[in-house]
């Protein structure tokens, strides 16, 4: 069986969008993994830490052993979003002993954020967790620039982040941090922006952010390895698929599947929830991301 590093450098090759549906509530997994199998899909199941810390997901333990009883593996992998060296609060975070966890729980791929640091700091972090991602035998993501909304109090204004391209990650850096870091994945900034996650404006719609493709083309050039969209929700279908074709292979999902459960759960309880979830995991899936049957070609392809 293919792992996870295979598949997604199937997915760069074919052009294929690998969505990756984050999970902050322990019943949002079965659903969600019910939906990409019924869409004969492939995608990621994740957990960031704060998912943990500020929403109701417990612990990485606990969305492991829940994925565990549904999982489903021509069709979905265990992913750890979101380990920050430091956190949203500016808190430093023991980053190592989480993704000791995780792959003692049996995630599949891991991230380490290291954004908020120095680039020599960030390199020097990333490359201690790659280490044990690689002697795990598992796929290390890593983040490069800003992309924002994860800390509490308001951003800039939308517009002028994208004017300035504030946050974006720059291609020089890009360049020294894949080489010199030995990060599988990275997740990039071009105008993308994350959900926000304090109480006051969690519920609240994302601005709908755009995407520099011209910036995004020059990563892919520099970088040669798949790259990554974080704060998928929200962003235009076309600009979506547009950077798919232009380097961009797994993209993380907050926000949309998150508020569809919260609303569903609202209006009718747990089985309202799940089922709003499901249904729109499906839509996502079908309509937006345009990747039903994407599990069959994923399994067809011979290195």
């Amino acid at each position: 069986m293919k792992n996870t590093k295979q598949i997604l450098e199937i997915a760069r090759s074919k052009k294929i969008a690998i969505p990756a549906f984050n999970v902050p509530y322990p019943p949002m997994v079965q659903p969600v993994i019910a939906a990409v199998r019924d869409e004969n899909a492939f995608a990621l199941v994740e957990l960031a830490r704060v998912e943990w810390e500020k929403f109701g997901a417990i612990s990485l333990e606990t969305i492991s052993e829940e994925y565990k009883r549904w999982s489903d593996e021509r069709h979905v992998r265990l992913h750890l979003d979101h380990v920050p060296v430091i956190d949203e609060d500016h808190k430093p975070v023991d980053c190592v002993d989480i993704v000791n966890r995780a792959i003692a729980a049996g995630y599949q791929s891991v991230m380490v954020d290291g954004s908020r640091l120095s680039l020599e700091e960030n390199i020097r972090a990333t490359a201690e967790v790659a280490k044990l991602a690689h002697a795990a035998g598992l796929p290390c993501e890593a983040e490069l620039g800003a992309v924002m909304g994860h800390e509490d109090g308001p951003m800039p204004p939308y517009e002028e982040l994208l004017a300035s391209g504030m946050g974006f990650t720059k291609i020089e850096e890009a360049v020294r941090f894949v080489r010199e870091s030995g990060c599988d994945w990275l997740s990039v900034a071009i105008g993308n922006i994350h959900g926000a996650i304090s109480e006051a404006t969690r519920g609240q719609a994302k601005p709908q952010a755009r995407l520099d493709i011209a910036h995004l083309r020059k990563l892919k050039e520099a970088t040669d390895i798949p790259l990554v969209l974080h704060g998928g929700s929200g962003i235009r279908k076309e600009s979506i698929q547009e950077a798919v074709q232009n380097g961009i292979v797994k993209i993380n999902v907050g926000t949309e599947i998150r508020q569809a459960y919260e609303n569903g759960l609202a209006q009718g309880g747990e089985e309202e929830g799940q089922k709003t979830l499901y249904e729109t995991t499906r839509q996502m899936l079908r309509d937006f991301f345009e990747i039903s049957g994407s599990a069959d070609l994923i399994e067809a392809w011979r290195d």
